[in-house]
């Protein structure tokens, strides 16, 4: 394993310790399962700076938390819409940066960042709903197509 993929300090958007996320931390296969990715793609998402471990065990191995997978998730499900991981790294990086946003304290973004993180997200979500309807009238088409060849198998 490369020092990226066990230092949670190191990873955009990566908590240390354990009381990141909620639920009890989990191994990269437990994770694999719930998010129903390949091992190997978790892995490249690590190396890319998109996610990591949040915390370790006792003995050195990567965990991860429930915050992990729903990065992860976020991730699996831009992709069926087109998004690429660069898009997934901004968007990632602008969801991180209005979750840290707390009012009077170091981490408070001045109003004209936070509009622009918003106003991110929100291009994001808009894509997203246009790239929905494009499947949606995609699916429609395939689904005539098939009835219309099970009509001409039972004619």
């Amino acid at each position: 394993m490369t020092a990226v993929r066990t230092s949670a300090a190191r990873m955009p958007g990566a908590r240390t310790g354990t009381s990141a996320g909620v639920g009890r931390p989990m191994q990269l296969s437990e994770v694999a399962a719930r998010t129903e990715l390949p091992l190997r793609t978790i892995r490249q998402y690590e190396d890319c700076g998109l996610v990591g471990p949040s915390a370790a065990s006792p003995g050195g191995f990567p965990l991860y938390t429930d915050d992990d997978v729903a990065r992860l998730m976020v991730i699996r499900r831009m992709q069926p819409l087109g998004f690429g991981l660069a898009e997934a790294r901004e968007l990632l990086t602008a969801m991180d940066r209005l979750a840290a946003d707390l009012p009077d304290t170091d981490t408070a973004l001045d109003p004209a960042e936070r509009a622009t993180l918003v106003a991110r997200v929100r291009r994001y979500e808009q894509a997203a709903t246009a790239r929905v309807a494009a499947l949606r009238l995609e699916l429609a088409r395939a689904e005539e197509f098939a009835t219309s060849l099970r009509s001409h198998l039972t004619a």
